[in-house]
């Protein structure tokens, strides 16, 4: 079973959105300004331009009603890392409680690319690992996949709130028939409140999610962009409908 490091340094998550290397432990204690130490944990360091915004990075980059999609190579994987940057119309808590993936979440009922989501295991009040479901996509030529992470979430002072992830292996759930078994490579998303603006939401999301299966590269590679669009476009109809 692979088995992480975690580090809470709140600068490192919050500016650098980090970047994980492996390690292994066992103990479950933790206090502050040490490692929290799971069965499965993450550390993080600079990912050099990857996602943090000062750094200079070649990338594509597309824009759609005003969300910033732009990918490169992952170092972690053979293919991309993903980041989108958007506007939502909404205060933090209301993005937040629709993108959240804790117990809860309405994700589920307004991304068109989750089924369905649930906790497999509460280690603590901020981390936990989940497992999400995906339908069909790209005119099925992507079958159903599901998703097993370690998910670690914080909330700042300035009332920025932000989600990490990456996939682990858990005795409690194995691959499920009729899903194929994806890897989400370290992801996450920060909602970042607006000085001046409590109704407006800036929200950053990364990715960098293996499929896997036996999928054409251009089928992925033309998914992700389209997808991420999508996501910021349904999410700013779902803070309307779901969380006046």
């Amino acid at each position: 079973m692979r088995r992480f490091w975690f580090l809470t340094n709140r600068r490192k998550l919050r500016r650098h959105m980090a970047w994980w290397l492996l390690g292994g432990l066992k103990t479950t204690q933790s206090s502050r300004n040490q490692p929290v130490q799971i069965s499965c944990s993450i550390k993080f360091y600079c990912g050099k331009g990857l996602l943090c915004r000062t750094c200079p990075c070649s990338a594509t980059r597309v824009r759609q009603n005003g969300v910033s999609v732009s990918w490169r190579p992952s170092m972690e994987f053979p293919g991309n890392l993903y980041r989108g940057e958007g506007i939502v119309h909404a205060a933090p808590e209301k993005v937040w409680a629709c993108v959240k993936p804790l117990a809860g979440t309405l994700r589920d009922k307004w991304d068109e690319n989750v089924s369905s989501f649930e906790i497999i295991e509460s280690l603590t009040d901020m981390l936990c690992v989940s497992r999400t479901a995906s339908p069909p996509a790209a005119m099925k030529l992507i079958s159903p996949r599901d998703f097993v992470d370690l998910v670690l979430v914080k909330k700042y002072e300035d009332g920025s709130l932000s989600s990490s992830a990456v996939h682990v292996e858990h005795p409690l759930c194995p691959p499920q028939p009729g899903f194929v078994r994806g890897f989400n490579h370290p992801c996450g998303c920060f909602c970042e409140p607006l000085p001046g603006e409590p109704d407006k939401t800036n929200l950053v999301t990364f990715f960098q999610t293996d499929l896997s299966g036996y999928l054409p590269r251009s089928v992925v590679d033309s998914f992700f962009p389209r997808s991420m669009a999508g996501f910021y476009a349904n999410l700013e109809k779902a803070v309307k409908t779901l969380c006046d």
